[in-house]
């Protein structure tokens, strides 16, 4: 374990966490899971240790319950969990990589647990609009789309609150990384400390536009009541507007966010 570099992927679920994955984990020198048989070949599924975002509620919810944030003070943050964790995951890595990469929407609020239990790990998150992830997450749940909104805000404030207890993590957009993949992977990998990879995957830079103006017309014939006022300033420290949907903002603390303790 001490010999290797642990990367987390986290983000909302719909939120590109899993194209994220499947880019990396083609890198030669990266290991990720794969046809493990669970969904999304999520880490959060392969485990023993601590419970899946589908018993907080699941997609659009878990992040509501309390018992689903876990820090360095959770009682489950203790070393044989380490090494516990480390023993169920090895099965679907290569361990003869010295990076291994796993994936799960949660991980975006357990990012300092993780780290507690692998100090030697660096978080990727992965942002995307709002009221994309509410749209895209409505397809499977039934909840409001003011809801929705107010479970992303509320994960997301909960990661940034807790960036200044990491050592080693980089904030992505969804809009930008659609926009620009290849530019956008090769500067996360060279924040990891690995060469080029020519992107073979299939990424589409338009999808957010659908549920852009689902959103548009849901406002015009009055189907959103309920958003309150805050929550425009909430979605404008992630460079999101409610107002404003189509326009990014930009945010200093993008990209690498590395501390030296």
């Amino acid at each position: 374990m001490n010999d290797k570099c642990f990367i987390f992927i986290g983000g909302l679920h719909r939120s590109g966490t899993s194209l994220l994955h499947e880019i990396l984990r083609s890198h030669p020198a990266i290991s990720g899971f794969t046809n493990t048989g669970v969904p999304k070949d999520e880490g959060q599924h392969l485990q023993s240790v601590f419970q899946p975002a589908s018993a907080f509620g699941g997609p659009g919810r878990f992040g509501f319950n309390d018992a689903s944030y876990m820090t360095e003070t959770h009682p489950l943050a203790v070393p044989e969990n380490s090494g516990r964790l480390f023993q169920e995951w090895q099965r679907y890595w290569d361990i003869t990589q010295e990076y291994l990469l796993e994936k799960s929407p949660p991980n975006l609020i357990r990012t300092r647990f993780l780290q507690q239990l692998f100090p030697n790990s660096k978080f990727i998150i992965i942002l995307r609009h709002p009221i994309a992830v509410a749209y895209a997450t409505k397809k499977r749940v039934q909840r409001s789309i003011p809801d929705l909104i107010a479970h992303a805000l509320h994960c997301y404030e909960r990661f940034r609150a807790d960036m200044a207890y990491l050592n080693s993590v980089y904030v992505m957009r969804y809009e930008e990384l659609v926009f620009a993949p290849q530019e956008n992977i090769e500067r996360l990998l060279s924040w990891i400390g690995l060469p080029p990879l020519v992107i073979k995957n299939e990424v589409l830079p338009n999808i957010n536009q659908k549920y852009l103006a689902l959103w548009r017309t849901d406002r015009l014939n009055g189907n959103l009541n309920g958003i309150p006022e805050n929550f425009e300033k909430s979605a404008n420290v992630f460079g999101y507007s409610l107002k404003s949907p189509d326009n990014l903002l930009p945010i200093e603390w993008l990209g690498a966010n590395d501390q030296q303790r």
